[in-house]
C-alpha cells in the first residue's frame, strides 16, 4: 500500500487535533515521534499476524490515536502497563515505543491468548448480537441464556474459568452426560449470572423459563415476564397511519435481532412468534387488537429468546 506523507499526516492529525492531550503535540508531532518505516514494518516478535494480508489505511489512525491514549493515561493517571488479548500485540508495542520517544519509559504491554468457545469465535460475540455485562444494554435473563447454551464440549472449562465453584464439584459435574449435561449448564448459567448481577435475579430467570418454556400452553397466562428485556407502546403507536407497529422493528428493539434484514430471516424461517403464534408475514404489524385484555404481550425468537411489549 503507497500513501503519500501529507495525506498520512493529515490523517493523523484530523483525529488528534481537538483532543484534550496533556502533552502538547504540534502537527510535526506524530512524524516526528514516529518512523512510517516502524509503523510499516511487522515486529518481530509477531508471529500472529498475517504479514501479507491487507492492511487498511484506518488501521493507521486506530494504531496512532490508541498510542496516544496510552500516552495520555499515563500522564495523567500513571498507568504503566496495558492488558490486552494476543490480536493486539502489535497495537500494543507501538503504544509503548510512543511513550519511550517521550521519554516514559516505565511501560509496558502485557497481553494473553484469548478464551474461546469450541467453535473458535470470541466469547463476547454471538449471532443475536454482543454480550454485554451492562443490564441495560443485555437483560440478566439473555446473559443467563447465553451460559446456557454453552456447548458440551465447553461447560466444564468454563465452570472452572467462569464460576467459583470448588473444583471437588466441578470434577463430580464432569462425569455427566447425555442430557444429564444440561444441569451442569444450568449451574454455570446460574453461577456466572450471580456473579455479575446478583444471585437476587436468579428465582424471576427461573420462574419466565418455567413458565414460558416447561410448562402447558394452558397455562399461558400465568406467565412470569419479569426477567424478559421489556419496551413500551403507546396507544397512539398503535392507532398510526400504519395501524400499529411493526414485528421486524420490535424484534429489532427488543434486541431479538441484530438488524431488520435479521428480523425478516427469522420471520421467514418460522422463528418468530406473539405468545404461541406463528408471525409468517415481514409486514405485520402489533395492533390494539393483539392486547385485548392484556397490557403486555410477549414476543419470542426461537425456542429460548423472548421479550416483552408493554402497553402504557
Amino acid at each position: 500500500m503507497t500513501i503519500s506523507s501529507t495525506t498520512f499526516v493529515a490523517s493523523v492529525w484530523c483525529l488528534i487535533r481537538f483532543l484534550p492531550l496533556k502533552k502538547p503535540l504540534t502537527i510535526r508531532t506524530p512524524m516526528r515521534s514516529w518512523q512510517t518505516t516502524m509503523i510499516g514494518s511487522p515486529p518481530s516478535t509477531t508471529p500472529i499476524v498475517d504479514w501479507e494480508a491487507p492492511f487498511l489505511f484506518v488501521k493507521f489512525n486506530c494504531m496512532i490515536l490508541q498510542s496516544y491514549n496510552f500516552l495520555e493515561l499515563k500522564l495523567r493517571f500513571g498507568v504503566i502497563l496495558h492488558f490486552g488479548g494476543a490480536y493486539q500485540w502489535r497495537n500494543m508495542l507501538y503504544r509503548t515505543e510512543l511513550g519511550h520517544k517521550y521519554n516514559e519509559k516505565r511501560l509496558f504491554p502485557l497481553t494473553t491468548q484469548l478464551i474461546t468457545p469450541i467453535d473458535g469465535k470470541k466469547i463476547g460475540k454471538r449471532e443475536g448480537g454482543s454480550i454485554w455485562l451492562n443490564k441495560e444494554k443485555l437483560s440478566e435473563y439473555d446473559y443467563w441464556q447465553f451460559w446456557r447454551n454453552t456447548s458440551d464440549a465447553d461447560v466444564v472449562r468454563f465452570l472452572k474459568l467462569f464460576t467459583e465453584l470448588p473444583l471437588e464439584r466441578i470434577g463430580e459435574l464432569e462425569n455427566l452426560s447425555g442430557a444429564d449435561i444440561n444441569r451442569a449448564k444450568i449451574i454455570l448459567a446460574d453461577e456466572a449470572t450471580a456473579l455479575l448481577h446478583g444471585s437476587e435475579c436468579l428465582d424471576a430467570i427461573h420462574q419466565t423459563i418455567e413458565s414460558m418454556f416447561t410448562k402447558s400452553k394452558k397455562n399461558s397466562s400465568a406467565q412470569n415476564t419479569d426477567s424478559l428485556p421489556r419496551i413500551f407502546v403507546s396507544a397512539t403507536q398503535m392507532e398510526g397511519e400504519n395501524g400499529g407497529v411493526r414485528f421486524v422493528d420490535l424484534f429489532l428493539e427488543l434486541k431479538l435481532a441484530t438488524s431488520k434484514k435479521d428480523a425478516k430471516r427469522l420471520i421467514a424461517g418460522g422463528g418468530a412468534r406473539i405468545g404461541d403464534v406463528k408471525i409468517t408475514d415481514e409486514l405485520a404489524t402489533l395492533t390494539a387488537s393483539d392486547f385485548e385484555g392484556v397490557t403486555e404481550v410477549t414476543l419470542k425468537a426461537g425456542k429460548k429468546r423472548a421479550g416483552v411489549v408493554e402497553l402504557k
